[in-house]
């Protein structure tokens, strides 16, 4: 049977699809009017140099491997582990915190409130429709993510259209003067500066699906400049749009782009709003299953390395599909959302992908380090695409990314101010980000002891 193969318009797709996060654009726009200073300033200084170090790494080294395989080379396996650990870990996290939406879409579909016990089956639905389809090939699910790349464009078309109606006419929530563009440094936008960063991330994702392209060496940096452009776009028009309906410290984390398409609209319900509750829950079952190859793919590719634990590298024997991992993700997500009602905090959406978004770029912090170490260590290797620039020059795109990570880390999980509300928001983030960073050690210290017990007894 013939495997079906990205075309060049697919992976593009495919590129929106991962990088382009609807739900994340309300947070970000609590930020407030300088959330536009933010956007440019990030898409020039982290998202460019981001693109091009993946467009090079990614046709390079086109295992499946991935972020995992770039810093396995330049670092070696002890820093390949963490790296597969926290990019796993953050997934189980990120769905429980889309499946937590889902009750309030789905009243806004059907008008019918749904109490705790349907809450909790509704979001476990989510959780295990998205597990079942990624046991299937990548190009088996191509409908489903060209599918939800072209909704995200239309909802953040659409609602960047009402926005500029509702400017022109009704005027904004948030009054636009030049003080007000400037760049904020208060700590509450500054804590939200990692969403902007979390939503230019996933461009490494496309590289896992070299094996499933025609010519992934030229599809894999023309998809991630071209999708990369369309994304910067698409995400200020977006940001305008909500900006324009909700006051920004009135934004709320989980709602705010239903709730911006309500205001913007004068509709509570009917069909419109139903049909955009649809067309949102669409996307996020494209997020979770655009990630989840990526994911899967490189804690199984870790796992086989022996740099995961066994059972991430079990895969299915009928198409080759790392199931092990997809499983562990199910799993997890599900006990996260049945014991979610007894948390004391009840922002549950901000909750778990706050902690989510503090994991993710973990990841990504050795990753800037590795492509320099790479050109240096490995310079006979073949690099279809090639960033140009001075020795200098790649110091600085290696430096500036990985410095504006590690500054959005602090602001989002470590608590800079000792108000109760400020301890009660971020203390939990910190806490949970340490334990899982230590579970991380521990599955290392096992692995290493492992590794040393087979040496003796090989």
């Amino acid at each position: 049977m013939k495997k079906n193969k990205f075309s060049l318009t697919s992976a593009i797709l495919s590129v929106i699809c991962v990088v382009f996060v609807a739900e994340a654009a309300a947070p970000a726009a609590s930020i407030g009017n300088s959330q536009y200073f933010w956007w440019i300033f990030l898409l020039i200084a982290f998202l460019l140099p981001y693109g091009l170090i993946s467009a090079e790494l990614g046709t390079t080294y086109t295992s499946e491997g991935g972020l995992y395989d770039w810093v396995t080379k330049a670092f070696g396996h002890r820093w390949g582990s963490r790296v597969s650990w926290y990019y796993w870990v953050n997934f189980p996290l990120w769905m429980a915190s889309l499946a937590v939406v889902c009750p309030d879409l789905i009243e806004a579909m059907t008008g019918i409130r749904s109490g705790t016990l349907l809450s909790i089956v509704i979001e476990l639905l989510f959780i295990w429709i998205v597990i079942w389809l990624s046991y299937y090939p990548v190009s088996d699910s191509l409908w489903i993510l060209n599918g939800a790349a072209v909704i995200k464009v239309i909802l953040a078309v659409l609602i960047g259209i009402l926005g500029i109606y509702t400017a022109v006419t009704k005027g904004v929530a948030n009054e636009v003067t030049v003080q007000s563009l400037l760049p904020s440094f208060d700590l509450r936008s500054l804590s939200f500066i990692s969403v902007i960063l979390f939503n230019m991330l996933g461009f490494e994702v496309i590289c896992t699906m070299a094996d499933e392209m025609k010519n992934p060496k030229k599809q894999i940096p023309q998809s991630i400049i071209t999708a990369g452009i369309v994304i910067a776009a698409i995400y200020l028009f977006s940001a305008f749009g909500i900006g324009v309906a909700i006051p920004a410290d009135q934004i709320n984390t989980g709602s705010g782009l239903m709730d911006a398409f309500k205001l913007l609209t004068g509709i509570d319900n009917g069909w419109f709003i139903g049909l955009m509750a649809f067309l949102f829950l669409l996307t996020l079952f494209g997020n979770m299953i655009s990630w989840s190859f990526g994911v899967n793919s490189l804690a199984c590719y870790a796992a086989k390395q022996g740099d995961m634990l066994k059972p991430f590298g079990k895969v299915s024997k009928k198409n080759g599909m790392p199931i092990g991992s997809s499983l562990m993700n199910g799993g997890i997500a599900s006990i996260i959302v049945i014991i979610a009602p007894l948390l004391p905090n009840q922002d549950l959406f901000w909750a778990f992908f706050s902690l989510n978004l503090v994991m993710v770029l973990l990841a990504y912090v050795p990753a800037f380090p590795a492509f320099y170490k790479l050109r240096k260590i490995d310079p006979s290797s073949p690099r279809p695409f090639k960033v140009s620039g001075s020795d200098n020059f790649l110091k600085f795109l290696m430096i500036l990314p990985m410095l504006l990570i590690l500054i959005s880390l602090v602001f989002t999980a470590v608590p800079l101010q000792f108000d109760s509300e400020t301890l009660s928001e971020q203390l939990p983030i910190l806490i949970g980000s340490i334990l899982l960073v230590l579970v991380g050690e521990v599955i290392i210290w096992c692995k290493k002891i492992t590794k040393e017990g087979a040496q003796k007894n090989g």
